[in-house]
């Protein structure tokens, strides 16, 4: 009987898939219940609130498939501004557990992704997401002192170890750089913990200041060689920070994460493109979209309008690079984290793998 079942269900199955084409039935599923399992990962906002003037604090609600994070790591989102999917990471900045997760942006000048999330992401509203990622993360041996230096929205990750209670586990130094005190991420939480007696927090103004040194540094944290440091902030600081660690042989203590993109890869036109489910393999020329190239290869793609603004055609790309045909823009899957693609606006940028 069983046996039975399951050749009518695969035979409906099969069915559904061609009188939907180009949808494939797990397009309507995904309208119906877009954070069921096995669907492309993806988040719901359920909450939001102001941090500060600049920074807004949204809680997510994962898919089904989501494997939690670890504090410190970052996770990779997708929103749409003007019709246009754009990717950006951020740390998430909640303790692990629970159903929901937090990411907390902050606006800069001439950022489109920053600046939507801020001012117009609204509850309800669906985003893509990666599974967290990063090794920037406090062991499971926590060291007896610790230091943790952040400028600006370099506190998010830190926040995150700090919720999960590294200030309760262990002798804390927190050194944090920023304009002025309204614009401290987190800042009455923090300064709860510093006031409750359950770690050291030195804050800096930048406004009247200036920007913190690695010198000054060593002189607010006497024992800093001491400590196991973990920083994050702007490159400039973190670089400083390298190099006295460096010089005092303690490179090994010292971890950093930094808010800046890779370099771009280098790429050529087109390439060789790999159909993973299907195993099909096309030498696809530069300026035909893979949409256009899976097609003509026989592989069933799910498609829309066609131009880039319905989503309909999204595939994970599994490796590699793709360029937008509209913009030139690159974009690359992270390294066993697949990421949708609109196949019908991206032709190959060298060798890539989609799972279609």
């Amino acid at each position: 009987m069983t046996a039975t079942r399951t050749t009518v269900r695969n035979r409906v199955h099969r069915f559904l898939n061609l009188v939907t084409t180009p949808l494939v039935p797990g397009d309507y599923l995904d309208v119906i219940n877009p954070l069921r399992p096995g669907a492309d990962l993806r988040g719901r906002i359920v909450a939001r609130h102001h941090e500060t003037p600049d920074a807004v604090t949204l809680e997510i609600k994962p898919g089904a498939d989501w494997r939690g994070h670890i504090p410190g790591q970052h996770v990779q989102i997708g929103v749409d501004v003007n019709g246009v999917r754009h990717h950006r990471t951020y740390s998430v900045t909640s303790a692990p557990g629970g159903t929901t997760f937090t990411i907390t942006p902050k606006r800069i000048e001439g950022g489109l992704v920053s600046t939507h999330l801020v001012e117009s992401a609204r509850i309800g509203d669906l985003i893509q997401l990666s599974q967290a990622m990063g090794d920037f993360q406090i062991p499971v041996t926590i060291p007896a002192k610790v230091l943790l230096v952040t400028a600006g929205s370099g506190i998010t990750p830190i926040l995150a170890m700090l919720r999960a209670g590294l200030a309760e586990a262990t002798d804390v130094v927190h050194v944090h750089s920023d304009r002025d005190a309204a614009d401290m991420i987190g800042g009455a939480e923090v300064r709860a913990l510093a006031e409750a007696g359950r770690m050291r927090l030195v804050e800096r103004r930048t406004a009247g200041q200036g920007r913190l040194t690695a010198d000054e540094l060593c002189v607010l944290v006497e024992d800093w060689a001491d400590r196991e440091t973990w920083a994050c902030g702007p490159a400039d600081l973190l670089d400083a920070l390298a190099d006295r660690w460096t010089d005092q042989g303690l490179a090994d203590r010292l971890h950093t994460e930094r808010f800046t993109p890779p370099p771009r890869p280098i790429v050529g036109d087109g390439g060789l493109v790999t159909f993973t489910a299907t195993d099909v393999e096309v030498d696809v020329p530069a300026g035909k979209t893979l949409l256009e190239a899976g097609e003509e290869a026989g592989v069933l793609m799910p498609s829309g309008c066609r131009m880039g603004i319905c989503h309909g055609c999204l595939t994970p790309l599994a490796s590699g690079t793709v360029r937008d045909v509209r913009t030139g823009d690159l974009t690359t899957a992270p390294e066993g984290q697949p990421l949708p693609v609109q196949t019908c606006i991206s032709e190959a940028a060298g060798p890539c793998h989609l799972d279609r």
